[in-house]
């Protein structure tokens, strides 16, 4: 019997699993030095960050503004905390610079701002504005000499707000192809359910109805994740793409994925030793 290799290696994958619990524990870290911070919303897109800094982006290490990279922006911009470890991990800004993490002086901050922080492409916090900005991005690069992909993480709650909807609308019309929005679909926002407070689904439909390339997956499955991201990056795009990826807030930690309070807040310190012991024992 003839064994189908994966596509994604076994050194791959540990990789990707081994940055995604980077993202979280440096996550924890962070936020005790802040006080506050959104611990849950990191969480869920911890192997989406993971798997875009690892495989997907084209960058360079140490070129936060490498002309050709390819561009991500955070439309839920307070999942910085989890992307700020990985930047410096590039080498686009000094890791002792994570030690004083929203400290006076400091250029990090709960949401990220691309004039004090390399290689954040966008500054963001006010939901909505970033797949605009990434559209525009997008369609600056067919003018550029070295092309690139742009890239826009989504909350789900995002979703409820309008210029999300007229950026999808006028990047289908304007067949802007080498846009690609990633919605993290933990199915929470900050006051409760997504779907109790403005009801998304059928997300799919929606996403369809606008003239996108629509696909779901796992949010938390490294494999599958860097399967479908590698064939949209390598394949023949005809539409802008959106990836819904169905993830679990506050993933990793178990009260945090049954309690949807953790949207913001801090752990003391019995808590944050049980949370790093849980997120240490992670596959």
């Amino acid at each position: 019997m003839v064994q189908v290799q994966p596509s994604v290696s076994e050194e791959k994958i540990a990789l990707l699993k081994d940055r995604a619990k980077f993202v979280r524990t440096e996550t924890v870290r962070l936020v005790d030095i802040a006080k506050t911070g959104h611990y849950a919303s990191a969480f869920s897109c911890a192997e989406i960050f993971a798997v875009l800094y690892y495989d997907i982006l084209n960058l360079r290490e140490g070129e936060p503004d490498w002309p050709a990279r390819d561009r991500l922006l955070l439309g839920k911009g307070h999942a910085a905390v989890g992307q700020y470890p990985l930047l410096a991990d590039w080498g686009f800004l000094d890791k002792e610079v994570l030690d004083e993490y929203t400290r006076l002086g400091n250029p990090l901050g709960d949401h990220p701002d691309m004039t004090k922080v390399p290689g954040v492409d966008f500054s963001s916090g006010s939901l909505g504005h970033n797949l605009s900005v990434g559209l525009g991005m997008a369609i600056g690069a067919k003018y550029a000499p070295q092309p690139f992909d742009v890239y826009v993480l989504l909350g789900d709650g995002e979703q409820a707000e309008g210029q999300v909807w007229e950026a999808a609308m006028a990047a289908s019309h304007h067949g802007v192809t080498n846009l690609i929005a990633i919605v993290d679909r933990n199915q929470y926002s900050l006051d409760g359910r997504t779907d109790d407070i403005n009801a998304l689904e059928p997300l799919a439909d929606k996403w369809t109805a606008f003239g996108w390339e629509v696909h779901e997956v796992d949010g938390h499955d490294v494999i599958a994740l860097t399967e479908l991201l590698r064939s949209i990056k390598n394949g023949e795009r005809t539409k802008p793409v959106v990836v819904i990826a169905h993830t679990i807030k506050g993933k990793g930690v178990s009260f945090m994925e049954s309690e949807f309070g953790w949207h913001l807040g801090w752990l003391d310190e019995q808590d944050e030793a049980d949370v790093m012991k849980e997120l240490e024992g992670l596959a």
